[in-house]
């Protein structure tokens, strides 16, 4: 049974040239987005965060915390029926993994990958939950600043 949280992962490598960020083209929907899913059964956010990037992209690593926090609509999600009546959003926690020397497998629910800069992410993902975090991110890669 799919929880009621969403967990957010962003991919990013540092290269010659700056850091690059990995956005996925969803298979069914046909946009751009990164690593997202919610919990099943009983898992903690921290273990769906690191389910949801093994499935999604075939890598495990340190998982880093942002700060980033984001609430979507319940009616976003068809298994929302099966949660309480009382919740109307449900929050969002946004992770980054180094994946910097990682191999990306992509999984079957994504038809491409690519990395991109800062800039070019911004214009091809569709949720501004995904902008709001990865803003966070760039910022604190750009600036050396520690992430959790």
């Amino acid at each position: 049974m799919r929880q009621p949280f969403q967990v957010l992962v962003i991919p990013f490598r540092h290269t010659s040239t700056g850091f690059e960020f990995a956005v996925l083209k969803r298979k069914d929907e046909n946009y751009w987005q990164f690593v997202a899913g919610g919990g099943e059964n009983l898992e903690t956010i921290i273990e769906a965060a690191r389910r949801e990037t093994q499935e999604e992209i075939g890598i495990t690593g340190e998982l880093l915390k942002l700060d980033s926090m984001s609430n979507i609509p319940k009616n976003c999600f068809a298994e929302s029926e099966s949660w309480d009546k009382n919740i109307d959003k449900i929050p969002e926690h946004c992770f980054a993994i180094d994946a910097t020397n990682l191999e990306i497998t992509l999984s079957l629910e994504h038809t491409q990958i690519k990395w991109v800069s800062y800039e070019e992410a911004c214009n091809l993902l569709k949720w501004d939950s995904n902008r709001k975090a990865l803003h966070e991110l760039n910022n604190k890669l750009k600036n050396n600043k520690k992430i959790q």
